[in-house]
């Protein structure tokens, strides 16, 4: 009875999963319409109901080109930026828009940029004290 069990749980993992990558990527969505939907498909398995750094960390490895990585050091960078992104639920996707943004703000000179580039480019920046420059 067990071995069923788990079998229904690794049935609904994949399902649900397959769902949330096929949001990612679908082209036809903006990149944040996108982000929001994966970000509540993936909603449903435990352990990615609250907190968005995980959930977004799948996400981007299902659509390195589209998604971003957000965690603690991302958001201290936009808040030592001055650009809100506040805790409130449907983060993930707001956080993308605000890429969008950074991307189009940018003109030529984020020709090539992706939003993993700049999700990268905050994590740096928000590093907690870094170390002095020689």
């Amino acid at each position: 009875m067990l071995a069923i069990e788990g079998d229904v749980k690794g049935v609904q993992l994949r399902a649900v999963t397959e769902r949330a990558v096929t949001a990612v990527r679908d082209t036809t969505l903006t990149r944040s319409e996108a982000a929001r939907t994966g970000r509540g498909i993936i909603a449903e398995l435990p352990g990615f109901r609250t907190g968005d750094a995980l959930a977004s960390a799948v996400l981007t490895a299902a659509a390195p080109q589209r998604m971003a990585v957000y965690d603690r050091r991302v958001q201290y960078a936009l808040d030592t930026l001055g650009l809100p992104l506040t805790p409130t639920l449907g983060r993930y996707g707001r956080y993308l828009q605000l890429l969008d943004d950074l991307l189009h703000h940018g003109g030529a000179h984020a020709d090539g940029w992706t939003a993993r580039d700049i999700d990268t480019a905050l994590y740096w920046t928000g590093r907690p004290n870094p170390a002095p420059s020689c």
